[in-house]
């Protein structure tokens, strides 16, 4: 096949990019320094500065994953404009620019995440659900997903992969954990209740080229571990796996004061499950937080 990738210098898209190069796929990676990708993403992946430059190609897939990181610092206003431009407009653009092919793709997978659903408290949620709060988060993947929707006016397939926190061995957000964990300074958030719906890196790539092998599947789906666990158990089970104490936990008011409205990321959760993947016969390799953690962390794994 050959696949087009918007952030596919990411996290996940690197991952994908070794996946479908192994499987002898074609692929090109949309990105604002196309002259990094090859390094990035693999030598035999073409990166492109503009949709122009593959002029009125034939496409097998398009894979949206592009967008500032949501987490790296506070939501100024210009911090929320910029995750509103790389994630809406450059959609839009997209999209715009496939309605001009004579050759459309058959399927479009464009990313989300589960703060779509906003703080759920303890609601258990499932795709069908409406959002639970309006906060910018929820606000920020409702319009990623409408502005992605509109390709199905196409005539092309949309799938909305609604991802958890992702876990890997290099990067994301467990990378950004281990340091103080690592030193026996680490520690629930808050009161430690709130859900933490997660998924290993693996699963995130193995449930990506599942949805794009079924031609049946469209709409959302939740990319998470069907045992999503609260936030002092994640404490718990990740010192336990680097055993180190976690004895520090970080007061809801200090983050409230340190990250503003950022601070509801942490504080609030999602109490979600993959109920549309395991409907349609998805299978987790890393459905237990234990296991997960001690793939990435014990001995000499390399990163999945």
């Amino acid at each position: 096949m050959r696949i087009l990738l918007s952030g596919g210098t990411g996290l996940i898209g690197r991952a994908l990019c070794r996946r479908w190069l192994q499987e002898g796929h074609e692929l090109l990676v949309w990105s604002r320094r196309p002259e990094q990708v090859p390094r990035l993403c693999g030598a035999a992946v073409r990166g492109v500065a503009s949709l122009e430059e593959l002029g009125d190609i034939e496409l097998h897939a398009v894979i949206n994953l592009a967008g500032a990181p949501i987490a790296e610092r506070r939501w100024t206003r210009r911090r929320k404009a910029l995750l509103l431009d790389s994630r809406i407009h450059l959609t839009e653009r997209l999209v715009e620019w496939l309605a001009g092919l004579s050759r459309r793709p058959p399927v479009l997978i464009s990313g989300s995440a589960v703060g779509w659903y906003g703080d759920g408290g303890e609601r258990l949620l499932h795709e069908t659900d409406a959002p639970q709060s309006s906060d910018f988060a929820s606000q920020l993947c409702i319009a990623w997903e409408e502005s992605a929707q509109r390709a199905q006016e196409l005539g092309i397939r949309v799938v909305l992969v609604r991802t958890g926190l992702v876990l890997a061995r290099n990067g994301g957000f467990l990378a950004r954990l281990l340091p103080p964990f690592r030193l026996g300074l680490g520690g629930r958030i808050g009161s430690g209740r709130q859900w933490m719906p997660w998924i290993h890196l693996h699963d995130q790539v193995a449930l990506v080229d599942f949805l794009l092998r079924h031609p049946s599947a469209s709409g959302p789906y939740n990319a998470c571990s069907p045992h999503p666990v609260r936030n002092a158990e994640f404490t718990r089970c990740l010192a336990q796996t680097l055993h180190r104490p976690a004895p520090l936990p970080l007061p809801a008011a200090v983050l409230r004061v340190g990250f503003g409205e950022m601070s509801g990321l942490l504080l609030g959760g999602q109490h979600v499950l993959p109920e549309r993947l395991q409907t349609e016969g998805f299978q987790f390799c890393f459905a237990e937080l234990p296991v997960a953690l001690a793939d990435l962390l014990v001995g000499n794994n390399a990163e999945r």
